[in-house]
């Protein structure tokens, strides 16, 4: 059930949608109201929340390998050295 209370949300789209749609921020009573602080600034702090959860997730091509994928890499590395020692 929900009470009668009205909050201030403010909605932002994800630049990425793999990980999220759009953030759901709810803001604190009296921020936008407060000295010094703007509408504008607010929203942006949530772009910014939002831009930096996206790009903190956002995992690196090498840490996508599985194991067995740097197990065949590490063998075939072995292989082509101990080829090219025996040359030598």
């Amino acid at each position: 059930m929900i009470k009668g209370i009205s909050r201030r949300v403010i909605v932002v789209k994800s630049p990425d949608r793999r990980f999220f749609e759009e953030a759901i921020f709810i803001v604190r009573e009296g921020a936008i109201g407060s000295p010094g602080v703007t509408a504008e600034q607010v929203v942006e702090e949530a772009r910014r929340v939002a831009d930096g959860f996206v790009k903190k997730n956002h995992a690196p091509w090498y840490k996508k390998i599985p194991a067995p994928g740097y197990v065949a890499m590490g063998a075939l590395l072995s292989t082509v050295l101990w080829s090219v020692a025996l040359l030598l």
